[in-house]
């Protein structure tokens, strides 16, 4: 299955598309509790954190509208830089993961009301190497993250949502260290806001904005962060 019609003929010449972000069911969305364990009173205006979790188009879409979401990068996450290539990563067996980089306020977001949004909003964390249903390791669910706190944080969020059993199976997303992310080509960037009536973002990204707006009111924004940080970031 490949993203038909999406990038033009001029990306298919290039041999953009390959295998693609393709999806069956649009995701679901519910309020999920936040984090109990609290986090460290912000010291600074700028963090950055990881995300991954299926086709990256989408995962960045949401981040776009949450407020205190000051940019946003579609990029790899997991292997090396020599690999991390739409293409290649395409293959599955890179180590990379279709990730997004989010610059965020922390006196305006936290990490941990990020972390909530994701798993309510973004994805079904609880599916192994797959999102509706693009099949493959570079379509896992992963927290790269880049300080020890993160890491606490989202082990401990974890844990809460697994013994809440706020779903019907345990979350199987990875939570790893972030070793380097690889931004990914520039027609991927901002690729829900730039291409709404798309099919694809039309039928299944679409509907995870509508979800944000409805469950998350207080922190949605309605027009998308769509500064890109430099490459090589967040």
């Amino acid at each position: 299955m490949t993203r038909s019609g999406i990038l033009g003929s001029s990306l298919i010449a290039m041999g953009a598309l390959g295998t693609a972000c393709h999806a069956a069911d649009a995701p679901l969305a519910t309020r999920l509790p936040p984090p109990a364990a609290a986090e460290a009173p912000a010291t600074t205006h700028r963090a950055t954190a990881v995300f991954a979790g299926g086709c990256f188009w989408g995962v960045q879409s949401v981040f776009q509208h949450i407020r205190g979401v000051t940019a946003t990068r579609a990029g790899y996450d997991g292997g090396t830089k020599d690999t991390a290539e739409y293409e290649t990563v395409s293959g599955g067996d890179t180590g990379h993961a279709e990730s997004v980089a989010v610059e965020y306020d922390p006196t305006q977001v936290s990490y941990g009301t990020l972390m909530q949004i994701f798993f309510s909003v973004a994805l079904d964390p609880t599916q192994v190497n797959r999102q509706f249903p693009d099949v493959g390791s570079q379509y896992r669910s992963a927290l790269f993250t880049r300080t020890p706190e993160q890491a606490t944080a989202a082990r401990a969020y974890i844990r809460q949502l697994n013994a809440a059993h706020v779903f019907a199976r345990p979350i199987a997303t990875q939570i790893v260290p972030d070793h380097g992310f690889y931004p990914a080509e520039e027609y991927h960037q901002n690729f829900a806001a730039r291409h709404p009536e798309d099919s694809y973002i039309a039928t299944y990204d679409a509907p995870r904005i509508e979800a944000l707006k409805m469950v998350y009111g207080a922190q949605y924004r309605d027009d998308p962060i769509l500064t890109l940080a430099a490459p090589g970031g967040p």
